[in-house]
């Protein structure tokens, strides 16, 4: 089977259906929204992941969870890092 890219919205903490197996490759802005890209295997069974974001300079748990990337908005003014915690 073929993957595909796809990608998803992120809020400062979401849970987002996925194919299993879903690699995730980058989190960037597009049009001033924060987003998620990942390559998926869009045969398989989907689950849900969790991801949680904390800006620069906000208190973050021991454990935050696997790091996935940084993304800026308001021309960088705010600094924002996403970490996913596993597949629920």
């Amino acid at each position: 089977m073929e993957k595909m890219i796809w990608k998803w919205m992120l809020t400062p903490d979401c849970v987002i259906e996925m194919p299993a197996g879903a690699l995730v490759l980058t989190v960037q802005t597009q049009h001033g929204e924060p987003q998620i890209w990942a390559l998926v295997d869009p045969t398989r069974q989907k689950v849900r992941r969790r991801f949680r974001t904390y800006g620069t300079g906000h208190v973050v748990p021991d454990y935050p969870g696997e790091y996935v990337g940084t993304f800026q908005l308001s021309g960088g003014a705010l600094v924002f890092h996403v970490f996913e915690g596993g597949e629920e």
